[in-house]
């Protein structure tokens, strides 16, 4: 269920009644960075369980969506690597959590395509490897292709370095990342900000998310 428009700014508190269990949840980040933590300690504060989180990678056990993993909220896990974070690893062995692998640009344009309301993405990426089990295969000009579909989820969670008060967004650097592709393809988009700022105070031309993209906006914790 979308939240009201009155007003997009709310208590990290208040993000915690559009959380349930079995939830699809994106997340920006790269190893961490680009995560929000504030948001993710929501999640682990409301107790929701059998998540399915998707996104780049696990990161570490105590950073990005690794704290989720860990206290085993987490079901299934959708992300192009989990190397760095070896409880992902563990409980994968264990069978205590699903494990999807994807090719890092394929997972983008998945995301891409589930925001952009587009059927699949055709990728030679995989083909004669385990990534093809279970998917269509075409043959075009005589190159074989993957046919992978879309990806989307209920609610997406994203870190800002600065947002105004209608919901357009600013990152900072690197921790971009995956933050402007998730912000297209889920059904509620919450927004952890460094700063917040009057509707305006941006520049049009810095927007990197526009406002009609964002549900709601949490200011980060001060350290």
């Amino acid at each position: 269920m979308s939240p009201p428009r009155a007003g997009k700014v709310v208590e990290r508190a208040d993000v915690v009644a559009h959380f349930r269990d079995g939830m699809r949840v994106m997340f920006g980040g790269f190893m961490g960075v680009g995560t929000p933590a504030g948001l993710v300690d929501a999640l682990m504060r409301s107790g929701v369980g059998q998540l399915t989180l998707i996104g780049n990678d696990t990161a570490f056990p105590e950073t990005g969506v690794g704290p989720l993993i860990s206290v085993g909220q987490a079901a299934r896990v959708i992300v192009s690597h989990i190397g760095t974070n070896p409880v992902t690893g563990r409980k994968m062995i264990a069978g205590e959590l699903d494990v999807e692998l994807i090719p890092q640009g394929t997972l983008a344009e998945r995301v891409r395509c589930g925001g952009a309301g587009l059927g699949g993405v055709l990728t030679p990426t995989g083909v004669g490897t385990v990534v093809e089990a279970g998917k269509s295969k075409l043959v075009l000009d005589g190159r074989e292709y993957l046919l992978e579909l879309p990806l989307r989820a209920d609610v997406a969670i994203l870190k800002a370095r600065k947002a105004d008060r209608a919901g357009n967004l600013v990152y900072e650097r690197a921790a971009r990342n995956f933050n402007p592709l998730m912000a297209m393809a889920a059904d509620l988009v919450i927004v952890e900000a460094d700063e917040l700022v009057d509707t305006g105070d941006i520049d049009p031309d810095q927007v990197m998310t526009p406002a009609a993209l964002v549900d709601l906006i949490v200011v980060a914790a001060k350290e």
